[in-house]
């Protein structure tokens, strides 16, 4: 079973994308502060990680530098209220694979659809927490 992610301190949202997810047939774990963001996702196999970027305790572009920096290829969305096209970019270049501005609608953005494209883009396995090959990463802004 595919394995996502969610982190999200909106209870709200945050228990709205974990039914929709799990209603799709995913399994879903949610936390609420960018550390145990960063702790999950080394402790555990994701197949897809959705990231709010304003957290609690450190925010979703240092979690997803980190996770980068470790070497963990795990496809990242940020899912954010931040519109500006700096902080789109700042995100790409971090190593997200997309990044989906708040207001949204789930009907609006296929979670499997995203994930399946940020893999592929990645190289990713579903699964592995690493590249499948020695080949590193191409990032936006990397290339």
């Amino acid at each position: 079973m595919v394995r996502i992610l969610v982190v999200e301190d909106e209870p709200n949202l945050a228990l709205g994308l974990q039914d929709d997810l799990k209603l799709g047939g995913y399994e879903v774990e949610v936390v609420r502060d960018g550390e145990a963001a960063s702790r999950r996702a080394r402790e555990q196999v994701f197949d897809l990680i959705i990231l709010d970027v304003m957290l609690p305790r450190k925010d979703g572009f240092e979690v997803c530098r980190e996770l980068r920096e470790a070497g963990l290829c795990i496809p990242v969305i940020l899912l954010t209220a931040k519109t500006q096209e700096s902080d789109k970019v700042l995100g790409l270049d971090l190593g997200a694979n997309d990044y989906i501005t708040k207001p949204f609608s789930p009907r609006d953005h296929c979670w499997f659809a995203l994930g399946r494209s940020s893999q592929l883009a990645c190289g990713w396995i579903p699964g592995r927490r690493r590249l499948a090959s020695s080949q590193p990463c191409l990032w936006f802004g990397r290339v």
